[in-house]
């Protein structure tokens, strides 16, 4: 028989959630109805698993919360057993006393949302309560409808809105029909190989091969052979004819990742390739022609790697034909929501599982963390969410630590710490316009009455922000970047607020 627990105070809920009980103990079951109502929550009682409400009535509650020992011989694991039968989108949680801890782990392995070691702490069973109606709450909610932007960022390699990005994207559109040698320059982990396959399925040798290799993980021995093949009795252990990457790549696209920390030598025989389009394998006499797009990427800055003698001039030259700068993610942070959303749905699809919902907060909390991994390390994240999250919605709980630190201390203290962080104004003002811009899923109109400024102005901001990346420097020079960008969105944008 189910016991209405706050009937019996005359008190009514707060938070309009309703919890049932089922515990066979009465004076532990009356205690923990009595901190549940404390926090409003509605409580039924139930004192064994074969007293379950019918389906209708049972899907009304947000949590189950039972003993694993119960009356009549029946248990925790009966309750857990019904009500998945019933349904997947009830938290069920397990109190248990310490020698029964292994098995409300399996439990939880089978479906439970969580167990309590017994004695039950008021604040543990609050905090868990609490956090198990709240994700019953997202998981519940009507799905927001995915707009353009997110589809378009799920269905593509690279993603992103922020102003640093569309330049990406403009240089790629612009590379990638020619046959022009291309230097990606970016921290480990931007996403430097995402933006070379970008630009090779954008070119005509879309349907050519794209092989890529890490300049950094091989030897210059292994390296070589690898590059341009070698010989039969070429070096000890060639017992055969092989084929390199550069004609791997014939008629399409070679990535070369790491590019500066090829050697002196490899510098000589790359740029042999780049100038004059043949290679000559380790043990042969005679050049082989090939017809390979080479697309080079670093984390080094090689104008300071050619000024220490480390890195040829001709070479470094021949590569940067045309450049790609990837910005870091704590660059571009307004597009951390997009991102998150297009690793979720590409790890669920990799998975075969639904996409989870993302709790507010974590968008908050992931804003106030610098990522020194960028991108990959994000994707890492969401992917390691995904496995903790319960109830198919991620929250902070489930973030690592090193992620969540900084914004508790955010939370704390009402501010970032200036040790930690030395902005410019400019920079303050650039992270705040992609954070709008962001929120308003990149559209500048909407942006541009958030910030309380008309359209030209924000885009006048653009314009300074791509004079200067140029080298270029007064109003003559903004007022070009501007006509340009103007000239991109059409006459009807031209100074609408």
């Amino acid at each position: 028989m189910v016991h209405d627990a706050s009937a019996k105070t005359g008190t009514e809920p707060q938070l309009g959630a309703s919890i049932l009980l089922i515990e066979d103990d009465d004076t532990l079951a009356s205690l923990l109805a009595r901190v549940l109502r404390s926090e409003g929550y509605h409580v039924d009682l139930l004192d064994r698993a074969d007293e379950l409400p019918a389906p209708p009535k049972l899907q009304k509650y947000d949590v189950v919360l039972s003993d694993i020992h119960l009356e009549g011989g029946t248990s925790g694991h009966d309750v857990l057993r019904n009500v998945r039968q019933v349904t997947d989108k009830i938290p069920v949680i397990l109190m248990t006393a310490f020698a029964d801890i292994e098995g409300a782990m399996s439990a939880v392995s089978q479906g439970a949302y969580d167990y309590l070691a017994k004695p039950i702490e008021p604040a543990e069973l609050k905090r868990m309560i609490g956090e198990a109606v709240a994700r019953r709450r997202i998981a519940g909610a009507a799905s927001p409808s995915i707009d353009a932007r997110v589809q378009q960022a799920v269905e593509a390699n690279i993603v992103g809105s922020a102003a640093s990005m569309i330049g990406v994207y403009k240089t790629v559109a612009q590379v990638a029909p020619t046959t022009a040698t291309v230097l990606i320059i970016g921290e480990s982990g931007t996403g430097k190989e995402l933006v070379a396959r970008a630009i090779h399925a954008k070119s005509p040798r879309a349907q050519k091969p794209f092989v890529a290799v890490n300049c950094a993980a091989l030897p210059e021995s292994i390296l070589e052979s690898e590059l341009f093949g070698h010989e039969r009795g070429a070096f000890t252990g060639a017992t055969g004819v092989k084929r390199g990457l550069f004609e791997e790549a014939n008629g399409g696209t070679l990535f070369l990742d790491e590019i500066g920390e090829i050697s002196p030598k490899m510098q000589v025989q790359l740029l042999r390739v780049l100038q004059e389009g043949e290679i000559r394998r380790v043990g042969a006499n005679d050049t082989i022609k090939v017809d390979v797009r080479v697309v080079a990427a670093t984390n080094r800055d090689l104008k300071n790697e050619v000024a220490a003698g480390r890195f040829r001039e001709d070479v470094f030259f021949r590569l940067q034909v045309v450049t790609v700068q990837v910005p870091a993610l704590r660059e571009r942070k307004g597009d951390i929501s997009l991102l998150v959303r297009h690793f979720a749905a590409r790890h669920a699809d990799r998975l075969g599982r639904s996409a989870p919902k993302i709790a507010p907060e974590v968008l908050d909390v992931l804003e106030a963390y610098e990522f020194p991994g960028n991108v990959r390390e994000l994707s890492h994240i969401v992917e390691r969410a995904m496995l903790l999250a319960r109830e198919g919605v991620i929250t902070a709980a489930d973030l690592p630590a090193e992620v969540t630190r900084s914004w508790k201390a955010t939370a704390t203290t009402g501010t970032t710490s200036l040790a930690d962080d030395w902005p410019t104004l400019g920079v303050l003002e650039r992270r705040y316009i992609d954070r709008v811009l962001a929120r308003t899923g990149g559209n500048k109109t909407r942006a541009a009455e958030v910030l309380g400024i008309d359209r030209r102005t924000l885009n006048r901001m653009f314009a300074r922000e791509r004079a200067a990346a140029a080298g270029a420097s007064g109003d003559a020079a903004v007022e070009k970047e501007l006509a340009k960008i103007e000239a991109e969105e059409g006459p009807s944008s031209n100074g609408e607020s």
